[in-house]
Formats: C-alpha cells, structure tokens, sequence
C-alpha cells in the first residue's frame, strides 16, 4: 500500500458511512416494525371479523358445514390481504408476487375442474338443503338414508346396508326424490277380484281392514275404488295415508291381510288366464 492509498483511507468519512448505515438501518427497522403491526392488527382484525360473521350465520341457522367454510374462506382472504400489505410496506415488490399466485390460483383452478364443481353443488346442498340426514332420496340413479353431507361428496346407506358415497355435483345434476320431506305419505296399491265376485262385498272388506289399522290417517280418507276392467281381473285402487315413518309396515300388513280376509270371505284373486276355444269341423 502506498501513501497516496493510505492517505485516502484516512481521509474516508468514517464517521458519515457509519450515520448513514445507522440511519439506513432504523429506517428498514422502523419498517419491520410497522409491518408486524400491520400483520398482528390485520389478523386481529380478521378474528374479529370471523367471529362476528359466525355469529350471524349461527342466528340465521346456517348449515355447520357452511358456516365453517365460509368463515375459513373470510379469515384466510382477509389474511392474504394482510400479508400482501405487510411485505409491501417492507418495501418488497408486490406486483409479480400477485400476478405468480393469480397464474398458480389459475392453474390449480382447471386441475381442479371436477373438484370445483362438487364443491360448487356441495355449497348449493347446503343452502337450499333438498335433503338432510337421515331422509330417504332417490338421487342420480341411486336410492338410500342420508347419512351425510359433505362439501365434495354426500354418504348413503342402501336399505341392504351398503354405503355409498356420491359426487355432489352429479346429485345436483339429476332429479333428486326426497320420500322423507313430508311427515305423510299416500300408499298406493292395486287389488284384482274376479268378475264374479260382488264388488261391494270387496269395497265392504277392504274399507273395514282400512278401519281396522291405526296407523291409517283418517284424514286425508282412504281411497277405494274401481280403477279398470282388466283382462281377468276387476281392479280396485287402495290408496291410504300414513305417516312417513309407517309407510312400509302399513303397506306390507295391509297386503298381508287383504289376502287373509280375501281367503276367509270366499273372494278370488285371479291370475292371468285365457280361454281356448277348440271346434270340430269334421
């Protein structure tokens, strides 16, 4: 090193690099600080925000399944917010970062297509609620209990015990049939007696069989009537109402014993039959 190089270095400032690396420094630092600011009041904010929404929604009843999501989804938009404004304040250039997560959000979105439009019917389940647990529905060619519902899928229990998980949005996309949605139900039957049977002895046995079970409502009253003159057979339309919950005990004793009461009065069910004709033309 010669004298000039040395005579420089004496003469270097010192003292101003240092003020200005300290005054550099408390400035980044008083950024950090404001930024973590920012970051614990914004998620204080969201909290508070959070809270206050599932309050509402659990005054309004909402589903559960909702309610969470949707609370998830405010506090976790309001974060992204908060960290986007935080590291911008730092001084960190937010522009490119926006547009990298819009291109990943983007491409997540049509990987996801299918996903998405479970999800999508999941949230409409939800909100207009065709069906809840516990009800049997006939939907996308499948019939079973509702045991339950999710934001992607809905769980069935077959009446043979078999459980079957189905995609909300081919649920959402067919005819959905909901047996359990009214607290009554009109069973519908068809009885066939024979042509030489007194049709009002029939109406007579049935109406008393009718009369006879508790479980049959009163009201609305039990229709008994003839419905066609089959090929062998008279047929009479037996529509009763009963609960929900007895449909099917009701139905199948009543079968039971319309048969039984049949038998003891002497009234014929007939099968299909035909009558052959044989002449002689010798």
């Amino acid at each position: 090193m010669n004298d000039l190089d040395v005579a420089a270095i004496t003469e270097f400032d010192w003292t101003g690099l240092l003020q200005t690396i300290q005054t550099s420094g408390l400035e980044f630092g008083a950024k950090i600080l404001v930024a973590l600011v920012i970051f614990y009041v914004g998620r204080l904010v969201a909290r508070v925000l959070t809270k206050t929404l599932r309050t509402l929604m659990q005054k309004q009843e909402v589903d559960k399944i909702l309610e969470t999501f949707v609370c998830n989804l405010v506090y976790w938009l309001i974060m992204l917010f908060v960290i986007i404004a935080s590291i911008n304040h730092v001084g960190v250039e937010t522009t490119s970062l926006i547009a990298v997560m819009g291109a990943a959000g983007l491409a997540v979105g049509l990987a996801l297509q299918g996903s998405l439009s479970n999800f999508a019917a999941g949230v409409l389940i939800v909100i207009f609620r065709p069906y809840r647990v516990g009800d049997y529905v006939e939907a996308a060619g499948i019939g079973g209990t509702i045991t339950q519902v999710q934001i992607l899928t809905t769980m069935l229990k077959t009446p043979d015990n078999k459980e079957i998980i189905v995609p909300n949005s081919q649920i959402m996309g067919s005819i959905i049939t909901n047996y359990s949605a009214n607290t009554t139900r009109r069973i519908d039957m068809i009885v066939g007696v024979s042509y030489g049977d007194d049709l009002d002895k029939v109406r007579k046995a049935i109406q008393e069989l009718v009369d006879a079970d508790e479980r049959i409502l009163k009201d609305p009253a039990c229709l008994i009537a003839v419905s066609e003159l089959a090929d062998s057979s008279v047929n009479f339309v037996v529509r009763p109402w009963a609960k929900t919950e007895d449909y099917w005990a009701v139905k199948f004793a009543l079968t039971e014993a319309i048969k039984k009461r049949f038998d003891k009065d002497g009234i014929s069910i007939p099968f299909p039959q035909q009558d052959v004709h044989l002449y002689n033309q010798a």
